[in-house]
């Protein structure tokens, strides 16, 4: 995949933001301490959204290669290896990487890399899971990483965006009057028949499953799953 020169530019400026501005505050929204009420809905949609496309995986990942494209502070990376996948764990974020090295059980296969999910040299996989490291790009941007990541996966990618829904716009313009500290790089709503209809577009071969979305509070995010095989 040629990559655009919207996903470069956003994906450097993901990168400033969880290392110099936020690590912090993920490290304490992805674990179990005390969070204020926005932060606290936000944990809540993530864990159910989570929990969700984990259900979408095999309950037996012996012998299978997933990658965690955007894994962040390592949940479900732990979660797939501990089902007997072989895991490539990579995000932009070396603070959110190094948070989840430490966090992880040693014994676990998990290979963590801080890097572009994109990278050919992570090799081909039988499963590619993005939770919410998606959600800041354009529907083009986003199918194009998914055509790139299906040129290497065998079997299924599910992956989240963020619906553009009344809701949604409403909870992203009471978001912009907080602290910038408090807000997470600017989420870019998108239509669902539109992801759907360039999914197709772009990859003719490939079948659309299951999907859900999980809103409550300030989280809304859309799952999608596309079979490859």
């Amino acid at each position: 995949m040629t990559q655009t020169a919207t996903y470069s530019d956003y994906r450097g400026k993901l990168e400033t933001y969880f290392d110099k501005t936020a690590s912090k505050a993920w490290e304490q929204l992805t674990s179990d301490a005390p969070v204020s009420g926005v932060r606290a809905t936000v944990r809540a949609g993530r864990n159910e959204m989570r929990d969700t496309l984990l259900s979408w995986l095999p309950a037996d990942m012996t012998g299978k290669r997933l990658l965690d494209a955007g894994c962040g502070t390592g949940a479900l990376a732990v979660e797939a290896a501990q089902r007997g996948a072989e895991v490539v764990a990579i995000d932009v974020a070396g603070s959110l990487v190094e948070i989840a090295r430490k966090r992880a059980p040693a014994e676990l296969n998990i290979d963590w890399r801080v890097g572009d999910m994109l990278d050919p040299s992570l090799g081909r996989f039988d499963h590619v899971v993005a939770m919410d490291s998606l959600i800041h790009y354009k529907a083009f941007d986003i199918v194009e990483v998914l055509r790139g990541l299906s040129d290497r996966t065998s079997g299924s990618m599910v992956f989240t965006f963020a619906p553009q829904t009344p809701l949604l716009m409403i909870a992203l313009g009471m978001g912009r009057l907080f602290p910038s500290s408090d807000r997470s790089p600017a989420i870019i709503p998108v239509r669902e028949r539109l992801i759907r209809t360039l999914i197709k577009n772009a990859m003719p071969t490939a079948e659309l499953g299951r999907d859900r979305k999980v809103s409550g509070g300030f989280y809304t995010s859309h799952a999608l799953e596309v079979l490859t095989a």
